[in-house]
């Protein structure tokens, strides 16, 4: 099964999909196998953090900037420099990760979201959803 998520972002946005993906794990009526969540984006990632304090999100992306601030002496140069620190992002951050689908459930811990980084937003995004039977 091989879903697709759409949503819009924001510049620097952080975009919760738990919700989209367990409703995937429900559709697909799979009890126990793999998910795979994966972005076709070279400038936004995927990652799984505590949903409990929303402010946290935007560390994330604050210290993500500080790590790799945009600057004009990226070599690739044939994008713009947002763009290309936007890859160095997506390079260390990625853009794919797996989780367990066990009783017919994703498997979290209690405080675990899912949500997609934007980097070099806003823009039109999409996250695919594949699902692996045991």
């Amino acid at each position: 099964m091989l879903e697709r998520i759409q949503f819009q972002t924001t510049k620097d946005g952080v975009i919760p999909l738990t919700d989209q993906i367990k409703e995937c794990v429900e559709k697909s009526g799979v009890k126990s196998g793999i998910l795979c969540a994966f972005i076709t984006h070279t400038t936004a990632a995927l990652t799984v953090n505590s949903f409990w304090d929303p402010l946290g999100h935007e560390d994330i992306q604050d210290e993500i900037r500080r790590l790799i601030p945009t600057r004009v002496d990226f070599k690739h140069q044939h994008d713009t420099p947002e763009d290309a620190a936007g890859h160095v992002k997506c390079t260390l951050i990625g853009p794919s990760m797996s989780f367990i689908i066990d009783d017919g459930k994703l498997l979290l811990g209690h405080s675990q979201g899912i949500y997609f980084l934007e980097f070099d937003g806003p823009r039109n995004r999409e996250c695919y959803v594949k699902i692996v039977p045991e």
